[in-house]
């Protein structure tokens, strides 16, 4: 929780109003291990500029965030107007058939999204109340986490206009030729107006 408190104390603690970027759920390498969504140990150190002495973690989700965050203009400036979170803000793995602890979704099985779904719903609200700006919500990944957090929107009415945007892993997987373009794609969308509530 340190990291987090510093992190917080460098680029949050201030009375701005931010849009909100939600993931999906922390991953373990990257928000499971600093507390900072889609920041692992790495970019912890060489982008936020917080030091770190435990072992280094690498995720592929935090070089594509920080490659975009640093083209949007560097760490100071996006999160003086950007919060990124997740619906369901705790790390989830499973063992796999081969034995190795992996990621997995909140979604990925429909009993537990049932079961976390009432936790996500005040999750939300308390983002909400933090005073999260309300009318725009950049959704990362275009699938499973957009219809779902459009559902859960439909019913509870969080935001304005959820905006869905390819998941970095997803980008870093499969796309990474196209890496710089959706890059691109990222700063036009988070450079709509300022927010209004």
């Amino acid at each position: 929780m340190n990291n987090l408190r510093a992190f917080a104390e460098k680029y949050l603690d201030d009375h701005k109003q931010r849009r909100i970027i939600l993931g999906i759920n922390p991953s373990r390498f990257g928000a499971g291990v600093t507390g900072i969504p889609f920041t692992d140990t790495k970019r912890l150190v060489s982008e936020c500029k917080i030091p770190y002495n435990g072992k280094p973690t690498h995720e592929i989700s935090s070089v594509f965030i920080y490659e975009m965050i640093n083209a949007f203009g560097g760490v100071s400036d996006f999160y003086s107007r950007f919060y990124i979170n997740s619906p369901f803000p705790l790390a989830i793995t499973k063992i796999n058939s081969e034995g190795k602890e992996i990621n997995y979704n909140y979604y990925d099985n429909a009993t537990l999204m049932k079961a976390v779904q009432p936790f996500i719903v005040e999750s939300m609200r308390q983002l909400i109340d933090l005073g999260i700006a309300t009318d725009i919500c950049f959704c990362l990944g275009t699938g499973k986490n957009a219809r779902f957090l459009k559902q859960l929107n439909d019913d509870h009415g969080f935001f304005r206009k959820i905006i869905p945007l390819e998941h970095p892993r997803f980008i870093m997987q499969y796309k990474s030729s196209a890496k710089n373009q959706y890059i691109e794609k990222y700063i036009r969308a988070l450079s709509t107006a300022e927010p209004e509530n």
